[in-house]
């Protein structure tokens, strides 16, 4: 069922995302909502808080009590109970030194684990795997040999220099993808939009990531590994357990890599800059937009000042270029698009994806039509089964 169009303020969109982010950080839905809702109103009444935070009056002090226990809010013992939000920098420093403590007593963990293993291997023995070594003079060879050989698939991640080697191989990819396997190759995000990408046969799987070596497997079973140092290899043959776990950690790689197939037409220094858009707002956006929660009520522009700090400077860019650069950003990032309809003045933003994923290019590209002295009116529509669409209209002031 499509749900009835609805006309947002400014404001609750920006409410909106830094709840659906707040619950990918752990909190509930309540509880989200009830935080955004304090940080922007400031102290209130419990039952205020019900209002402005669209959270029923019968839920509103057992998620005051969560609130409370997680250090995120701290409530009066008067009548009627007032409560009010811990600021985010002071909320967030428990959690932030609590993910570093359990990552550091993780590695304490796998050091001793690896310990026992290997004491265990001395005194029961253990089965010997064979691997080969392989000159840097070999290496292409063996390499290319391995290539036609493939019979399912071929899983590549090479850095900026593997990928001169990997560009020797174009005739055995070439075999490859005309038996139809499955090829995946990960570069750096350095090489988005360079030539590399060009000279990779088309029907070959490309995405980027800050995550790469230089490694080979064959049918997730076969590994090729090559130093960037000295070009020598070291084949793994026959190693099922090897290459299905390599094949693993290949895999989760892939899927938060970036999709590269967008960039295709673009020059190298357009792509890295949308490239540099993307990484900005994953990394920095929700912390610097409840930062600025409290000093900004425009929250859209606040996320131009955050590009403009970081060297992005939309608006010495036309209308056209930024809705193009948003365009391609929701292509990648949610599977989404913007379109500009210059009779009726309209800008169409949607997304595949719920859960708010297309809204913080929905404030991009609201903050920089301010700047440019447009006014906005946006509409939002959310629908379960085909994501979510933002209408903005504009008009000149």
């Amino acid at each position: 069922m499509i749900l009835p169009k609805i006309l947002l303020t400014k404001t609750m969109v920006n409410e909106h995302a830094l709840t659906v982010s707040l619950e990918e950080f752990g909190l509930s839905k309540y509880e989200a909502q009830a935080y955004v809702a304090l940080i922007s109103k400031g102290t209130i009444s419990a039952s205020e808080l019900a209002y402005y935070s669209d959270i029923p009056r019968t839920k509103v002090y057992p998620t005051l009590l969560k609130l409370e226990n997680k250090k995120l809010v701290i409530i009066s013992k008067s009548k009627p109970i007032m409560c009010t939000a811990i600021a985010p920098e002071d909320a967030f420093d428990s959690i932030i030194h609590e993910q570093i403590n359990k990552v550091n007593a993780m590695n304490t963990l796998v050091s001793k684990l690896k310990k026992a293993s290997e004491e265990c291997r001395k005194s029961r023995g253990s089965e010997e795997k064979r691997y080969y070594q392989l000159s840097a003079n070999n290496v292409l060879g063996q390499l290319q040999t391995m290539i036609e050989g493939s019979k399912s698939s071929l899983q590549i991640s090479v850095d900026q220099w593997g990928s001169g080697l990997l560009s020797e191989c174009k005739d055995q990819l070439l075999s490859v993808i005309r038996r139809n396997l499955d090829v995946k190759i990960i570069i750096p995000t350095s090489l988005i939009g360079s030539e590399v990408c060009r000279r990779i046969p088309d029907g070959i799987k490309i995405r980027a990531s800050d995550i790469v070596q230089n490694y080979f497997i064959f049918d997730e079973t076969e590994i090729l590994m090559v130093s960037n140092e000295n070009g020598k290899g070291v084949n793994f043959s026959a190693t099922e357990i090897l290459g299905s776990n390599q094949s693993k950690l290949f895999s989760n790689i892939w899927r938060g890599a970036i999709k590269t197939e967008c960039f295709a037409d673009m020059t190298k220094s357009d792509a890295q800059e949308i490239y540099k858009i993307i990484r900005i707002v994953n990394e920095n956006g929700l912390n610097h937009i409840l930062n600025s929660a409290f000093v900004s009520k425009n929250l859209d522009t606040e996320l131009i000042k955050l590009l403009e700090n970081n060297g992005i400077n939309l608006n010495s860019k036309s209308l056209d270029d930024v809705i193009e650069m948003m365009d391609i950003a929701m292509q990648i990032m949610c599977s989404g698009h913007v379109n500009f309809d210059a009779n009726t003045k309209n800008i169409t933003v949607e997304s595949k994806l719920n859960s708010g994923h297309s809204l913080p290019w929905v404030s991009i590209l609201d903050g920089y039509l301010q700047k440019k002295g447009y006014k906005t009116r946006m509409v939002f529509q959310n629908n379960p089964s085909k994501g979510e669409k933002t209408h903005i209209k504009i008009s000149k002031n």
